[in-house]
């Protein structure tokens, strides 16, 4: 069956005190600046397996010369690649085109030229999964949706589930509910919460490192209860 939902009660004292840490300790990235669906998309491929600070050495350079969906979709995949090249994994590049002519030119009257804004439309066009479509609903069009990368997985369980194998299929699948369990109830505060996990991971509850004495979730965090209890 897995790890139990948080209570209400968890859930909105976790996610509160989470929002309340982000607004203070925030990182200033310029994806964050924008509610552009395109360009919080094109982040966020950018950053699949990349990090932070390669990222932002591609990301205003690349919008630049692609600023649109339409433009892109006008490009040649040499182009595109091109404009991509150094960052790797180029098959990110290659579907971010195929998105673009698959919206812009192959199917207009069915997107209107534009990102759609539901995670399960999102998650229909070329190279977008689960975690991408989360990522632009909620970040984009402030939509109540709920995403799970590598940095949300790990917080998520030692968070809520400290039993649970974050590389196994059906406990990712478990995560993904405490995901959804969560999230506040409007978009707006969705947007800084799900901003606020992937931070958190990064910063704070990394992978190598548990920085427990400055997370700002200690006192909900059951890896944090099962630790003390071991002392």
């Amino acid at each position: 069956m897995g790890a139990p939902l948080p209570s209400p009660d968890d859930a909105r004292e976790f996610s509160r005190r989470l929002r309340a840490w982000f607004r203070r300790n925030a990182r200033d990235l310029p994806w964050r600046r924008t509610r552009d669906a395109y360009h919080v998309l094109v982040s966020e491929l950018m950053l699949q397996q990349t990090q932070v600070s390669r990222v932002l050495d591609y990301y205003d350079r690349f919008l630049a010369r692609f600023p649109d969906l339409e433009s892109l979709s006008r490009a040649r995949e040499s182009q595109v690649l091109a404009q991509w090249s150094g960052l790797g994994y180029y098959a990110r590049a290659r579907n971010l085109h195929k998105l673009a002519r698959h919206v812009v030119r192959e199917a207009p009257a069915a997107y209107g030229g534009a990102l759609p804004s539901a995670p399960e439309a999102l998650r229909a066009l070329p190279g977008v999964g689960a975690y991408t479509a989360g990522a632009v609903a909620s970040f984009a069009y402030e939509q109540r949706a709920a995403l799970v990368d590598t940095n949300v997985a790990r917080v998520l369980q030692r968070a809520f589930a400290p039993r649970l194998n974050v590389k196994r299929a059906r406990d990712l699948t478990r995560l993904w509910a405490i995901a959804e369990a969560i999230l506040p109830r409007t978009g707006r505060a969705v947007w800084v919460h799900n901003q606020a996990l992937m931070e958190l991971g990064a910063l704070v509850c990394t992978a190598r490192v548990k920085h427990c004495r400055k997370c700002p979730v200690r006192r909900v965090c059951k890896t944090e209860d099962r630790e003390s209890g071991l002392r």
